[in-house]
């Protein structure tokens, strides 16, 4: 079994994906069907790459329904989890999907285990202003009240500072209707903020 301390930390940054702008992109939507492949053999470096190519991803699945500092140490679980079963993944192109299936199940089965508390991120941590914190918070709380469809896709979008090429292979979309949903979710998200338009959007 992998320990937590092998794999890449995404607990510092919030697990955002590890790109630049012009690099990332190209190794996130690679073929990643043989790094799968080694690591179900049990290559610990091939899940390694894995780790920070779908992190970001893992990350925004979950902010969708938990706290981000719940967030942070739940995606640890979910790779942990993956790391132990990934044999059982019978098509390796579907990794992306399949791990997005273990964090989603392991979101809802916490929140069922205990209510959702809002939380602020640490100012001091992140040279945010108080009123800023607030701002952030609410913009999270905003977006996990949407409809599924617009969640996901703006969490990548906003949180993660992912393209809507690279939202459309994480979430298996279209990139039109990436767009569409990019599109209303922001529509819906102006309107439960009163009008403020989220700072990342394009």
């Amino acid at each position: 079994m992998v320990e937590v301390t092998h794999l890449p930390d995404g607990g510092r940054d919030g697990g955002r994906l590890l790109y630049d702008s012009h690099t990332g992109a190209r190794q996130l939507l690679s073929d990643h069907v043989p790094i799968v492949r080694a690591a179900q053999a049990g290559n610990r470096d091939a899940f390694g790459e894995l780790y920070a190519r779908f992190a970001g991803y893992v990350h925004a699945i979950l902010l969708t329904r938990v706290s981000h500092d719940v967030a942070s140490d739940l995606a640890q679980e979910v790779f942990l989890q993956a790391w132990t079963t990934i044999r059982t993944l019978h098509n390796p192109a579907a990794f992306p999907g399949w791990i997005g299936a273990i964090a989603r199940n392991r979101a809802l089965d916490l929140v069922r285990r205990r209510p959702f508390e809002t939380e602020l991120v640490d100012g001091r941590a992140t040279g945010a202003s108080p009123h800023l914190q607030y701002e952030a918070a609410e913009a999270l709380d905003a977006i996990r009240d949407l409809p599924d469809a617009y969640r996901e896709p703006l969490m990548l979008r906003l949180v993660e500072g992912c393209s809507g090429r690279e939202i459309a292979a994480l979430c298996g979309l279209t990139e039109d209707s990436v767009r569409v949903n990019l599109h209303r979710g922001f529509k819906l998200l102006r309107e439960r903020l009163g009008g403020r338009a989220p700072e990342h959007e394009r």
